[in-house]
């Protein structure tokens, strides 16, 4: 049998010097013990301390002494190892993230299956979570199901964040936007607008508050108010916003929209100042 890797002079230098190295170790170990072995201690509790002490010097000297030895077998080594791991990660990048993106989800709690969110650019309800992903039910304009099942990786989670709409579990409050002329009766539409939602919105505002106050003492929140609410916005000149704010029950808030305004329509039909409410209208909470 022919040691070719022998031929090496560096290699045989390396090896000499390591087996150099671990027969010192051993005699300095050997002479250090049988002298502590001899050593008159207080207790042989010390002795065993001492005893577990050079041993543990030894293995570090040797790990030391390998090191230096072999410094540069193990930087080419290293080198190696590193570009390796480099391209594993950039291979599996999104992997990665679509993992991490899930323990963040476990860990943080932001959603559960059932939930309503908006991921990615993605609105609707979770019906499915993995590893990796993340199916949710879609939900299109009017809070009405478009019967699209949309899948999205969990790495969207690290960059874009996460929306729970159903986070109160029971009730939220609910935004939507009607924009009117600057020149028209807005004070006119505006007490319009509140009558129609204290009508809409009768049986929920006393449960609403209820769920919202225990909500608040649960998490050292302070009180707000859940009655319905009518601000006044000039989103540009010549244009006029009211913002209307109400509870409601988190899964009816597409019926109590829709009633909301077609009640204030018919009150209000012929009166050219009011126009649709614009699609791109702010329906997010408070």
């Amino acid at each position: 049998m022919t040691w070719t890797f022998l031929d090496d002079p560096e290699l045989r230098r390396n090896l000499l010097a390591t087996g150099t190295l671990i027969f010192a170790l051993i005699l300095s170990r050997f002479a250090v013990l049988r002298t502590i072995r001899n050593m008159k201690v207080s207790s042989d509790a010390m002795r065993r301390r001492w005893t577990a002490s050079v041993r543990n010097l030894v293995l570090i000297g040797l790990g030391l002494g390998v090191m230096v030895i072999w410094a540069s077998e193990l930087q080419a080594f290293a080198v190696s190892v590193v570009a390796i791991a480099a391209a594993i990660v950039l291979a599996t990048k999104e992997l990665i993230m679509c993992v991490s993106g899930s323990i963040l989800r476990a860990t943080s709690g932001s959603f559960a299956i059932g939930d309503r969110v908006e991921m990615g650019g993605v609105r609707g309800d979770v019906i499915d979570s993995t590893l990796l992903s993340t199916t949710l039910l879609e939900v299109g304009p009017g809070h009405q199901r478009t019967g699209r099942a949309v899948v999205v990786p969990n790495s969207v989670m690290l960059s874009g964040g996460v929306t729970n709409e159903t986070f109160m579990d029971r009730y939220v409050v609910h935004v939507m936007t009607l924009p009117i002329k600057a020149e028209d009766d807005w004070r006119s539409a505006e007490e319009t607008l509140l009558a129609v939602a204290n009508d809409a919105c009768a049986d929920f505002v006393e449960p609403a508050r209820a769920f919202m106050d225990r909500l608040s003492d649960k998490h050292s929140l302070p009180k707000f108010s859940v009655e319905p609410r009518v601000l006044v916005a000039m989103p540009k000149a010549g244009e006029l916003e009211l913002v209307l704010r109400v509870p409601t029950p988190v899964r009816e808030r597409g019926r109590t929209e829709q009633r909301i305004l077609r009640t204030f329509l018919e009150r209000r039909r012929g009166d050219a100042a009011v126009v649709p409410p614009r699609e791109d209208a702010d329906t997010s909470l408070f």
